[in-house]
């Protein structure tokens, strides 16, 4: 990944403040590509660790990463072309709740996927082959993703330095990864208050979730910031995102791995 054009330092802590901001008002903000530019990947990792810094010495704990735009589905829906990774927080994990307060987000959209739970620390390149040997869980999982950038206007850019669009996620059925089945082969179904919105195929996470988490694993030890043991690591969407409604309940069925159940109130 490499920088487009140098960017004052001062832009990038302009960008990390506009988005800080809109998700301390809970109004939605510009995108910040015209401080950073649409393309300049590196300088957008870099407002985003500003922000996450910032919320580490505020007192949230990093629990793990999440990789995005995995799904073709998903980058047409979003206009881009590439996968991209964000970092997950304790509070974003809404697992043990019965119920999920929407106004908690800002644009919240819904999509299933694979988790995976780590069983040791990722501290050098990985392949396909390797990658299970990593994990300890395989796990069915809802990511809610958000964005603080008004009516979803981004760019890759935009997104990236807005944490990957984070919002919360829920860890549903769980198997270990010595028992899970071939991963490109399996099939999601989601649904909306018992009615189909989404499906997709294992394949249509950059061809398997194991080749997510190999994207995740080597782009941020390019990054310099390894995956560690016991991190939950949310691999890409399997199929279309979904706006997410209140009074709504979402429910998945991934094939050999289980179900996932998330309920949304106002």
């Amino acid at each position: 990944m490499t920088s487009v054009r140098p960017v004052d330092n001062h832009l990038i802590e302009d960008a990390a403040a506009r988005l800080a901001d809109a998700e301390r008002a809970g109004a939605p903000c510009t995108p910040v590509r015209d401080l950073i530019g649409r393309t300049d990947i590196d300088t957008a990792y870099r407002v985003q660790t500003r922000n996450v810094d910032a919320a580490v010495a505020a007192g949230h704990r990093i629990v793990g990463r999440k990789i995005g735009l995995t799904s073709p589905a998903v980058q047409a829906q979003l206009g881009v072309d590439q996968p991209d990774f964000g970092v997950l927080f304790d509070h974003m994990d809404v697992s043990s709740e019965l119920q999920v307060r929407r106004s908690r987000l800002l644009q919240p959209r819904i999509e299933a996927e694979i988790a995976f739970i780590l069983s040791r620390d990722i501290t050098d390149p990985i392949t396909s082959e390797d990658a299970p040997e990593y994990v300890a869980q395989v796990v069915a999982s809802f990511e809610i993703v958000d964005s603080r950038i008004a009516g979803w206007d981004i760019s890759l850019a935009d997104t990236i330095a807005d944490n990957a669009s984070s919002g919360l996620y829920v860890l549903g059925a769980s198997i270990p990864r010595t028992e899970a089945p071939d991963l490109s082969a399996i099939s999601m179904t989601m649904t909306e208050n018992g009615t189909e919105v989404s499906s997709g195929v294992g394949a249509d996470c950059l061809g398997s979730p194991w080749n997510a988490l190999v994207w995740l694993a080597n782009t941020s030890l390019s990054y310099g910031s390894p995956l560690r043991a016991g991190e939950v690591v949310l691999s890409g969407a399997l199929g279309p995102m979904v706006p997410v409604v209140a009074g709504a309940t979402y429910a998945a069925s991934i094939t050999g791995i289980g179900d996932v159940r998330v309920s949304l109130t106002d």
